[in-house]
């Protein structure tokens, strides 16, 4: 009797955890269903960088100097790429918060769904059209010029880093659709958010190009650090782009823990506002 017990204990555990697992890609599907049917998201998602590399990185790239021997397509690429992720927290809010007050989730108040199923399903969804968004920027990129340098590996470990923003975005566009009940105001912070983490950075311009009083908040950018670790991983990194400090020194570094402390912050936010939504 109590070596069956004993053996029988940790069936409720996997199952369960197979549950959430079943839940979670089920949730995603959906997602991606809509998607199919109405592709706006991966439209707008995609739209943005591509219009931002076609007028700096291609029509004014003669007009545009960097230190070093770095071409402009090379230079803008990783800073393009970078707005994937900055594009997609709006809409991720946006869907999130239509989700609560359309009353769509109230369906799952009945059934044996955790909120982490609900927020992590969708978060693979949207990650998903980071993927494919990242895909167009990069063809695109291929197409006017960018060209990456440091082989096969150091390139795909470049995309990964993107990915990896790309994700860490997705989660704080939840925080905000579930803390945020106006439309208007998440797409406005939305906006907002994208236009300033990436002019405020070294996207564009290297931080030596930025006024004296700018280049410190570059530096310390999170997006700085993303996008200098990209750059250096596709050898399309110019001397002193990303500044003098720790973060240009140790850039690394610096995402990897920017990055996992935005991802603990938004999710451990998300999913008590998302509790706190669905209880009302």
């Amino acid at each position: 009797m109590t070596a069956t017990a004993t053996t029988t204990r940790p069936a409720p555990s996997g199952g369960a955890l197979a549950g959430h697992l079943g839940d979670t890609l089920t949730l995603a599907g959906r997602h991606l269903t809509h998607l199919r049917r109405s592709p706006g998201r991966l439209i707008l998602v995609t739209m943005n960088p591509l219009v931002m590399l076609i007028a700096v990185g291609y029509l004014f790239r003669n007009s545009m100097q960097v230190p070093g021997h770095v071409a402009y397509e090379d230079f803008i690429m990783a800073g393009i790429a970078i707005q994937v992720g900055l594009t997609s927290v709006g809409p991720t809010a946006i869907g999130v918060a239509l989700d609560l007050r359309h009353g769509l989730v109230d369906r799952f108040r009945s059934l044996p769904i955790s909120p982490a199923s609900v927020l992590v399903g969708r978060t693979l969804s949207d990650l998903f059209v980071g993927a494919v968004s990242l895909t167009a920027v990069s063809l695109a990129g291929l197409a006017v010029g960018w060209r990456p340098h440091e082989g096969a590996l150091r390139t795909a470990a470049g995309f990964a880093v993107l990915l990896a923003f790309v994700y860490v975005m997705l989660w704080v566009g939840i925080l905000l659709g579930t803390t945020q009940k106006n439309i208007e105001a998440i797409d406005g912070t939305g906006a907002l958010v994208l236009v300033v983490f990436s002019f405020l950075s070294n996207a564009y311009v290297s931080v030596s190009g930025l006024p004296g009083w700018l280049r410190p908040v570059a530096e310390w950018n999170p997006v700085t650090s993303v996008i200098t670790t990209c750059r250096r991983l596709w050898g399309n990194d110019p001397a002193g782009a990303a500044g003098t400090g720790f973060p240009a020194q140790h850039p690394g570094a610096v995402t990897a823990i920017t990055l996992t402390a935005l991802l603990v912050v938004a999710v451990l936010g998300s999913v008590r506002g998302f509790r706190r939504a669905v209880g009302r």
